[in-house]
């Protein structure tokens, strides 16, 4: 199984900036694995990298979609993969860069994806009030039941979706897809930093994102008469703007709204690196893009010699 350099990290980690000079070290090409960035206008929000951050190293999967397309892991994937192949049959070193993790999981994971989605379905659903989301879920698959709180809607919704459609509890398939070879071998990479001085960036990041002219990105979406509902206007950062532009907040409680949202999806980001075994912790504070890409090139270049010392045994 080949291998897959990914440059994970919380969000406002500088994951972008150190994946492009790695791609300089080694003549690779940056694959986002960003669930925002691959919609079009909508490249301030998702601080999607403009030409001078990239310094000439290509960049695949960003803006590549219109912004009331839907997307998933699975569409992901098959955007993906023929991108990856082609990278390395031109001889170059794909680098796979985001914090998308279900995207990464859906290259480096034994991933079946059992269901695509019923639009009608999920909204069924959604009607229904949490507590009995939860009891019907534990009745047709108690594991799942066991394993998601009453409170995370979202998936216990996905769960029963993927029951109602499929026929098989979700815990089931998830045992089917663990006897599945992933793709890619993932080597995974994140960036980390102190929780106060992630968060002081983010908040830095908002400001930054304001300055740049969010407001405007926002109000264009809008003009194109995109739904409330859609992807794009529901994402973090377009969903506070929009209510402000209602009138349903002031420009400063959208702010502060978006720096909160961000920084409980940084949480989040963090939690699944903590749990993913396979994933190289760097320290980075006060280290330079290059600097982070050297320790990577280090950690890289001792894999390759216990694998080649192991073949000689």
């Amino acid at each position: 199984m080949p291998e897959l350099i990914v440059i994970a990290g919380a969000t406002a980690s500088g994951k972008s900036a150190c994946a492009v000079a790695l791609a300089r070290a080694l003549q690779g090409e940056v694959v986002s694995c960003d669930s925002m960035q691959i919609y079009r206008g909508m490249d301030i929000g998702t601080a999607t990298p403009g030409e001078e951050e990239m310094q000439g190293v290509p960049h695949h999967l960003l803006s590549v979609l219109e912004p009331g397309a839907p997307c998933s892991a699975s569409i992901y994937r098959d955007m993906a993969l023929p991108v990856l192949r082609d990278i390395e049959a031109r001889g170059r070193t794909p680098i796979l860069c985001g914090g998308t993790g279900l995207y990464i999981d859906a290259l480096t994971r034994p991933m079946g994806f059992a269901a695509q989605g019923d639009g009608a379905l999920r909204e069924k659903l959604r009607r229904m009030e949490p507590g009995a989301l939860h009891r019907r879920l534990t009745e047709v698959d108690p594991e799942s039941g066991a394993r998601l709180h009453p409170n995370d809607v979202r998936r216990v919704i996905r769960a029963l979706e993927v029951y109602e459609l499929t026929g098989k509890p979700l815990s089931l398939h998830r045992e089917e897809d663990a006897r599945r070879p992933g793709d890619y071998e993932g080597v995974l990479f994140a960036l980390d930093h102190p929780r106060e001085a992630l968060y002081e960036r983010i908040n830095r990041r908002v400001d930054e994102m304001l300055k740049a002219g969010l407001e405007q990105e926002v109000r264009g979406l809008m003009a194109e008469g995109l739904a409330r509902g859609c992807t794009a206007l529901q994402a973090i950062g377009y969903k506070e703007m929009a209510l402000y532009i209602e009138g349903a907040s002031t420009l400063e409680e959208a702010r502060e709204a978006i720096a909160q949202a961000t920084r409980r999806y940084a949480k989040r980001q963090l939690t699944w690196l903590r749990r993913d075994e396979r994933v190289y912790h760097l320290d980075a504070p006060g280290k330079s893009a290059e600097g982070l890409a050297k320790e990577i090139l280090q950690i890289l270049g001792g894999r390759r010699e216990k694998r080649d010392h192991a073949k000689e045994q």
